[in-house]
Formats: structure tokens, sequence, C-alpha cells
């Protein structure tokens, strides 16, 4: 149907990293922005919790908004829990893994950067990708649930101090062969929305990447030459639990077109 939305699912606001290059490619698709705001973060979480929350999650999501496709807009859902997802779901599921092959293409020094979540820097997903992207390259880790706080902070209104950002790139920095590092990988679709706080905390001439961009596309693809509704689509927002914090996101939903917001 022309009026089936795309379903974006992170734990928190992250993915709207992610909302915001779909949105320039489809501007006239509807989105469903979930959120498992009851569950957040998903970064300090057990592997089993996750693989057992976010298919029973998008299993209800899938049954009240019907959307035409599916995206996991998070790095730690979706290196844990993509497979049994899409296993159990009759429709196309986008996931979201850290932007190690063109960081690799990017990096001068062969030192690269990963930047993520607890459960996402530990996963053997990430070995995978750096044995086959980065073979060449040294590739260190960091995970920081404190980026994920300053990121749902920043879109709350709440302002942030520089300090935090530069202790959380000290995590990378400052492990063995840390000063070579020329590109980092935002493995968190959180990171992306601090990009100019974590920019000004890191050295000149740094570079950050993501795969927001790659996400986008590759959504344009799978729904190319589907319908969509000539009307300006109306865009919704569903939190799990839905508190005082959640309502206080609403000028930053607003600001993707995202009036409604409800709860699960």
């Amino acid at each position: 149907m022309a009026s089936a939305p795309l379903l974006f699912f992170d734990s928190g606001v992250g993915g709207l990293s992610v909302v915001a290059p779909t949105q320039a490619l489809l501007p006239h698709a509807p989105i469903v922005y979930a959120a498992d705001s009851a569950g957040f973060p998903y970064g300090i979480r057990s592997e089993a919790e996750i693989a057992a929350r976010v298919p029973a999650l998008l299993g209800r999501l899938v049954e009240r908004y019907r959307p035409r496709l599916v995206v996991i807009a998070c790095n730690t859902a979706s290196t844990i829990a993509l497979p049994v997802v899409r296993a159990a779901l009759d429709l196309p599921v986008v996931g979201t893994v850290p932007a190690i092959k063109p960081a690799a293409a990017l990096s001068r020094s062969r030192v690269i950067g990963v930047l993520g979540t607890d459960a996402t820097v530990r996963q053997a997903y990430v070995d995978d990708l750096a044995a086959r992207f980065a073979g060449d390259c040294v590739v260190l880790r960091h995970g920081s649930a404190e980026l994920v706080r300053l990121a749902e902070a920043k879109l709350a209104g709440i302002a942030t101090d520089s300090a935090r950002y530069r202790a959380v790139l000290a995590g990378l920095f400052d492990q063995p062969e840390g000063e070579r590092i020329d590109v980092i990988v935002n493995a968190c679709t959180h990171f992306p929305l601090v990009a100019d706080e974590l920019a000004a905390a890191a050295p000149a001439g740094m570079q950050f990447v993501d795969g927001g961009a790659g996400i986008a596309r590759r959504i344009a693809f799978l729904t190319e030459g589907q319908p969509w509704a000539e009307a300006v689509p109306a865009h919704r927002a569903v939190f799990t639990r839905l508190g005082e914090a959640e309502r206080a996101l609403a000028p930053a939903l607003a600001a993707y077109g995202i009036g409604v917001i409800e709860s699960l």
C-alpha cells in the first residue's frame, strides 16, 4: 500500500541519524520511529537479553503498523539479533553494521578506531568485519555507554560538557598505537548525533565515518518502484515507555517531521 510506512527501530533516539539520510532520498516515505525506551540502553545489556527482546518487540510493532520494510537502526541490536529477526518477519529487514570497510579505505596511518557500545565492540561480527575489510590495519575498539547518554541528553535540549567527549575519545587514543588513529568509526547510531562535539574534542583532521548514508541507499534500493502516497507523509514515534524523558524529545523529533508520539 502507498501508505505503508518504513519502520525504524532503536533502543533510543540514535536511529534518527539513519532517518535523516533516508528522508533525503525518500521524502514521501511515511516513517514510524520506534524506541525501546523501557529497555534503554542496549549497550550494557547481555546478548541473551537483546536476542530475546528485539524480535519480540519487532513482532508487535509490525503487527500494529504494517510497515513495508523494517530498519534495525541500532548497531548493538543488529550485530546480535538481525538473523533471528529476519527469520521471524516476512518482510525486508535492513540492519546496521560498523562502517569498518569505508574507514579502512580512508585511513592513511592504517590505524582505525571503532567507537561503539560495550555490547557492539565485543561482538565476533566486528572481528569478522575487521579481518575481511581492514586486514592490514590495527583496529582499536572502545565501548562507551556515556556517549549514548550524551547524545540522548543533547536531543532533549540538555547542555553537555566538552570534557566528557574528550574522556570518551581517550578510551581510544590512550591505547597502544592510539595516537596514530586517523579515522574513527561511529559504530553506534547515537554517535553521529554528537558529530560536532566529537570533532571538537578530537585532534585536528580526524575523520569520523558511519553507515547512515549507506543504509539509506539500501532502503531506497529495496523500495525502488514502490508507490508512495502523494500527500505529505505523517510520521510518528512510538516508545515502549512514555514518560517525561521521552516527551522532552518532542522538539527534536519535530525537526524530523515526527509530530505524533505514542506508547507501544
